[in-house]
């Protein structure tokens, strides 16, 4: 028997309900903010995420998907969204015509990595990317919709933050990290050796117990931010505490990819072990310069849907539309016909085999159907059909041509 590959599952029930149900919302909350949707291939170019998501990073040194395809084209399928993103916000030259841009995101996500509860190699991701807009106030307008999404879902959270600087601050911080660093290269894991020669600030990010203890006295950015972004990280605060939302301080928070500048930020979970964050993201207004467009500031975040429908319950559903059976074999056309004139308007569930009056009400019942349709020997003759609300019970026999001519039926 052929199944499915380690790390990549199917989405069937009760998982599929969850998967669409905060799809609906989050999506519902992202067109409120002003975004629209965007999609990307699932394949792209290698190039693309070496260049955008850093050599430094795990995705890029052990994770990808990446194969010569037969047109010896060097591809890989996309580990993450943002990068994918980015290289059509320039390829469509929206870089060059200016203005302001926000889009928002949701499909699978691709890395080769061990997999384990809420870490998994076919993974869904749903996210938004801002274009255009530098001020520190968009920053907090896109953690005000992560808040607002996680709200929704009456997911609790913990938000981190950090502030990682822009070209002006970071060349002196990373000189005295890779001084402070080179000092310890002896007691650090070799992830943390490799990274220091690529990009020194992610060694912060390393999960390796050890290399943590070694770091805990590190410099901090936040201690040699220049003035601009020490500014913008004070206002970001402020009004994160105005809206009375709360949050760490984490000057080792980086993220894990190298294309991050200023605001950092994560939402944690205590409900999920140590694969714990849901969300997270920051600004990245280099990115698009650096993939040959021209300079935009730029912020997003990504929520990872797998483990964030883990947090989260479905209330329960109101019972809405119609099922429709027959109890006799030559009630069946009949009953179709209907079912399919009352879809045009209504939710409509048709059962194609005849069945007791019993197992007709039970599959209604499973159905979520508000009204119950049936047609048995009685009705048939009559022409008429059996109608009940299935919420307060009552029922009555209405005329098949009574029926069709109601728009919203009532027992009355």
């Amino acid at each position: 028997m052929i199944q499915s590959l380690r790390g990549m599952n199917d989405i069937f029930s009760p998982e599929n309900d969850k998967f669409t149900y905060f799809l609906d919302n989050a999506l519902a909350i992202a067109k409120r903010y002003g975004y629209e949707y965007f999609e990307s291939p699932i394949l792209e170019e290698t190039a693309l995420f070496k260049r955008s998501v850093g050599n430094s990073s795990d995705i890029v040194g052990k994770e990808m998907y990446q194969f010569i395809d037969k047109g010896n084209n060097d591809v890989c399928l996309r580990p993450e969204g943002t990068a994918g993103v980015v290289r059509a916000f320039i390829q469509k030259k929206l870089d060059k015509a200016g203005g302001k841009h926000k889009f928002f995101y949701y499909g699978p996500m691709f890395r080769y990595e061990r997999p384990q509860k809420g870490r998994l190699r076919q993974f869904h991701q749903f996210g938004c990317e801002s274009f255009g807009e530098d001020s520190v106030y968009e920053d907090a307008n896109i953690i005000l919709m992560i808040k607002e999404i996680l709200d929704f879902f009456n997911v609790d959270f913990n938000l981190e933050l950090n502030s990682l600087g822009c070209p002006n601050c970071m060349p002196a911080y990373k000189k005295d990290l890779i001084g402070f660093i080179e000092a310890k290269e002896d007691l650090i894991c070799n992830d943390c050796t490799r990274r220091l020669k690529i990009n020194p600030i992610r060694v912060l990010d390393c999960k390796n117990e050890t290399c943590q203890k070694e770091y805990s006295d590190a410099p901090k950015l936040l201690e040699q931010l220049c003035g601009q972004c020490h500014n913008d990280f004070i206002k970001l605060k402020s009004i994160l505490d105005e809206n009375q939302i709360s949050y760490n301080i984490n000057s080792h928070l980086v993220r894990g990819l190298d294309y991050y500048s200023k605001t950092a930020f994560e939402f944690l979970s205590n409900n999920l072990g140590a694969q714990n964050a849901i969300a997270g993201g920051g600004r990245y207004d280099k990115l698009v310069e650096f993939l040959d467009g021209k300079a935009t500031p730029a912020i997003g975040f990504a929520i990872g849907i797998e483990r964030f429908i883990d947090l989260i319950e479905i209330p329960e559903m109101e019972k809405n539309g119609y099922y429709f059976g027959a109890m006799i074999d030559e009630a069946i056309d009949i009953v179709f016909n209907l079912g399919i004139q009352k879809r045009k308007n209504e939710k409509t569930t048709i059962e194609y085999k005849k069945r007791s009056f019993k197992a007709h009400i039970k599959l209604a019942n499973k159905a979520q159907a508000k009204y119950c349709i049936l047609i048995g020997e009685d009705e048939l003759k009559n022409n008429t059909v059996w109608f009940k609300d299935l919420e307060n019970k009552e029922e009555k026999n209405i005329e098949i041509e009574e029926f069709l001519s109601n728009k919203k039926d009532k027992l009355c």
